[in-house]
């Protein structure tokens, strides 16, 4: 773990940011598998926590909400260099540990949809929201869509950058004027 001069606040190193997007893609990879072998392209949702998570297999060639369908090897390809560029940058320039996990997240989203979108020519999803999908009918805006851990990573760790964004750096006293 690195120690910023400047704030004193430890840093996450690359090996540490690395471990997690590891984890993170090996556990969506293997939530893929077991939905590939266990649950029916278009079978009815099976309730997991009842009104909150449910199973449902489908699978997607675009990006989130199907955008861009059938695109399945350019996004691939974008979200491999999104993943490596962010983990690529983690090793260079350890960061505070709550936004290197937060990129971790993003890189593992990332890696997690590659790995789908190069080897099967489309990204395995499966977890279906009834919550969630309230929330999206209240606004009009139909179902939720179904989606995997991946997806979760990269949503996830999007709105965690935003709101780490809006918080003001904490500086130990004595440390005024800007940064270098």
């Amino acid at each position: 773990m690195h120690v910023d001069p400047l704030t004193t606040r430890p840093r996450l190193s690359g090996w540490t940011a690395l471990l997690i997007a590891a984890v993170l893609i090996v556990a969506d990879q293997l939530l893929k598998a077991w939905a590939r072998s266990h649950l029916t392209l278009g079978a009815a949702p099976e309730p997991f926590v009842p009104g909150l998570i449910s199973w449902q297999l489908t699978y997607n060639t675009g990006a989130a909400w199907s955008l861009l369908s059938g695109a399945t090897v350019p996004l691939a390809i974008l979200r491999l260099l999104v993943g490596l560029g962010i983990l690529a940058y983690l090793f260079r320039r350890p960061q505070p540990r709550l936004l290197a996990v937060v990129l971790s997240l993003i890189a593992a989203g990332a890696i997690g949809n590659t790995i789908d979108g190069l080897w099967r020519g489309r990204v395995t999803d499966m977890i279906v929201s009834p919550a969630l999908s309230a929330v999206t009918r209240a606004f009009r805006a139909g179902e939720f869509p179904i989606f995997n851990i991946a997806d979760s990573c990269v949503v996830v760790g999007t709105l965690l950058l935003i709101v780490l964004s809006f918080l003001p750096e904490r500086r130990p006293q004595g440390m005024a004027g800007p940064r270098p």
